[in-house]
């Protein structure tokens, strides 16, 4: 089985300006998929900004809904699947998720997977908010394990935060997944999350993982880019620096099951220890 080359954006793009940001996601593209990438990555709330306050509501759309459709178009026409992160206005069949919200239509944090040829893939909405200004406007989602299939390499999705929680990260491995993919808004003074708990958890978990960040600042918001792609053996195999930055490595399904066969740790889990923790 062929490597899939992968590609982080590194990039806040321009905060509030969903037009831009799709111009530097075309742009992205194009040049990824001209060095053989087969998929690219763009970070948290990529398609809007991340330090947006109440512009949340007015700038959040549908899973399905025109900057979706957009992406595809742009996948389809370099060949290239593309994960993004956007604010998700629940569509009017999903409004009982609001349960207890004052808003219409909740608000998720989410990131949608757009295949090679524009279909949608699969939609994750964190489901571990970070400080007061998500809780304030996003609603947390509640599906833990979410996964697509991409020239046979089982992508599993989480967003920022909920890497840092190694029960979902554990969850992905027990489901198989291959590459985890973490659009993050990693700031200051956290970068030891990039910097040493990415490779940890992609080593105790025997998988891919792929953190791909903002940079700048943004309000109180100050990110510190250090986006990167670990492998199985803990080793970094891509590692952006702290401005706009588009890096590439391969994730290798050969070396994953070498890696997975030599490594014990699922196979040594002793889950009938477990129960008490939850």
């Amino acid at each position: 089985m062929s490597p899939l080359h992968t590609a982080l954006l590194q990039s806040s793009g321009r905060p509030g300006d969903v037009a831009h940001n799709l111009r530097v996601l075309d742009e992205a593209a194009r040049e990824a998929a001209s060095t053989g990438a087969g998929l690219l990555l763009c970070p948290e709330l990529f398609l809007t900004g991340y330090a947006i306050g109440a512009d949340v509501h007015r700038l959040a759309e549908t899973a399905d809904g025109d900057s979706a459709r957009a992406i595809g178009r742009i996948a389809a026409a370099n060949g290239i699947a593309v994960l993004y992160g956007y604010p998700e206005r629940a569509a009017a069949d999903d409004e009982g998720d609001a349960r207890g919200r004052d808003t219409a239509a909740p608000v998720y944090n989410s990131a949608q997977l757009i295949g090679p040829d524009g279909a949608r893939l699969a939609n994750y909405r964190k489901t571990h908010l970070f400080g007061c200004f998500e809780r304030d406007f996003f609603t947390p989602g509640d599906q833990p394990v979410v996964q697509a299939e991409l020239d046979g390499v089982r992508i599993g999705l989480l967003i920022c935060y909920d890497v840092e929680f190694p029960e979902n990260v554990r969850a992905h491995a027990l489901a198989g997944t291959d590459l985890l993919v973490v659009p993050t808004a990693q700031m200051h003074p956290f970068q030891f999350v990039a910097e040493t708990v990415i490779p940890v958890r992609a080593f105790e978990n025997q998988m891919y993982v792929a953190y791909v960040n903002r940079v700048g600042v943004e309000g109180e918001f100050e990110f510190v880019g250090l986006s990167c792609l670990a492998g199985p053996d803990g080793v970094v195999r891509a590692r952006a620096g702290r401005g706009e930055q588009l890096v590439q490595a391969a994730v290798d399904p050969g070396f994953l099951k070498e890696s997975r066969a030599g490594n014990p740790y699922l196979a040594d889990r002793r889950p009938e220890l477990y129960g008490s923790l939850g």
